[in-house]
């Protein structure tokens, strides 16, 4: 089982910057992808960022390319979202995700979910 805690998360004005972590447990998890989604008040969760095992592949929205890096740091058991130039439109709920089996940017292929951290940015 693996369990996925949040962190980072907050009020941030317009063109700011975040970093949000997502610390894993389980010794297995340096093995799996993970990701990052979010969701926004009366919206579906939506595919933020996408990282394969060891670092090699990654993938990003549309709507976040260019301003949003995904990395992680397998030693620590640890994902990193870092958000710069962040918009109005940017504010959600954060979730990272480990293992998918399917279609990345697909919420419902991803087995393991953290509780998520709110993302509020001002204009």
């Amino acid at each position: 089982q693996v369990q996925l805690v949040e962190s980072g998360g907050g009020l941030v004005q317009a063109a700011g910057s975040l970093r949000l972590s997502c610390a894993a447990s389980g010794r297995t998890v340096s093995s799996y992808s993970m990701g990052w989604f979010r969701q926004a008040p009366g919206k579906l969760r939506e595919f933020v960022a996408f990282i394969g095992w060891n670092g090699a592949s990654v993938d990003y929205a549309v709507s976040v390319k260019g301003r949003f890096t995904i990395s992680r740091d397998n030693a620590k058991h640890t994902l990193y979202l870092q958000m710069n130039n962040l918009k109005p439109d940017d504010t959600a709920v954060y979730y990272c995700a480990a293992l998918n089996t399917g279609t990345h940017y697909l919420p419902s292929t991803w087995k393991n979910w953290g509780q998520g951290t709110q993302v509020t940015v001002s204009s």
